[in-house]
């Protein structure tokens, strides 16, 4: 009996240690066939961002002085930048090639010649120039000093009123060669009269019929004017009534006394500044919103 039950008690332990045994290796084999199974699985991606809505518009502002916002803490041309950043949710990235000075000359020969300024613009969706206050300032420097030529003193604000004329067209020419209005932002604007008070108060020729000079000067600004408005309605492009902001409907308003020039009475300060750009922001961005 002693023998069978020590038999009894053997055979009990081997048979734990075997099931021990077997256990281990079922839970092994179980184990492998789990990342057997993981990496048999399908792999699913990560969920795609969605595209890029962000749009970056270049911005090449042309000009004279008035581009640079020359006498002002933020010219009309920063201004406008970021109206169109707020307005449209774009990116604008701007290239001022404004110029301290520049005549309708000087910019359409630049246009003309220089890569710089062609390949600027023509890279561009958002084009601005103001041009021209130079021409008729430098007129009627003359006209002032008695040297304009002529019986009324008149004959080189004639010659400057006719060479305006001539430049604009060919800079409107030169920038739609470059680009186009079904496809670009391209805006302009007229000159306005910074020296309404100061000539009306002054008659430099008396051999002119009575004229002071405000009387002499101002239908050459007009006619400059109204050529910017024929030029823009038959090239499809929007333009700022600049004039017209600064000088009223009959041009006969001095800009100083709405508090639109900077201390020279000449260049916009920061309040002429905005008034331009406001009117740019006025007209909208068709044709790319």
């Amino acid at each position: 009996m002693e023998l069978f039950a020590a038999e009894q008690q053997r055979s009990r332990r081997q048979s734990t240690r075997f099931g021990g045994v077997t256990r281990r290796l079922l839970g092994m084999v179980a184990a492998a066939g789990l990342v057997v199974s993981q990496l048999a699985a399908p792999v699913t991606a990560a969920p795609s961002q969605p595209p890029s809505t962000a749009v970056t518009w270049k911005y090449t502002a042309l000009g004279d002085s008035l581009g640079t916002g020359f006498l002002a803490q933020r010219g009309y041309v920063p201004r406008y930048q970021t109206y169109m950043q707020t307005d449209t949710g774009s990116t604008i990235s701007l290239s001022n090639l404004s110029q301290n000075g520049w005549t309708s000359t000087d910019l359409l020969n630049a246009l003309r010649t220089n890569a710089t300024f062609r390949n600027a613009v023509s890279s561009s969706q958002v084009v601005t120039w103001d041009i021209g206050g130079n021409d008729l300032r430098a007129a009627r420097d003359r006209y002032k000093a008695r040297t304009c030529g002529g019986t009324d003193n008149q004959d080189c604000l004639r010659a400057t009123r006719v060479q305006l004329k001539a430049n604009w067209d060919a800079i409107v020419a030169e920038i739609l060669a470059l680009r186009s209005t079904s496809t670009t932002i391209i805006r302009t604007m007229d000159a306005y009269n910074p020296y309404v008070d100061e000539d009306k108060a002054a008659d430099t020729w008396a051999a002119d019929n009575g004229l002071n000079d405000f009387q002499a000067f101002k239908p050459y600004v007009d006619e400059a004017a109204e050529h910017v408005r024929l030029s823009a309605a038959a090239n499809n492009i929007p333009y700022a009534k600049v004039y017209a902001a600064f000088n009223g409907p009959n041009g006969d308003i001095d800009p100083h006394s709405k508090g639109y020039l900077a201390f020279d009475g000449l260049h916009p300060n920061d309040t002429g500044h905005k008034v331009i750009a406001d009117l740019l922001r006025g007209l909208g961005y068709a044709p790319l919103k």
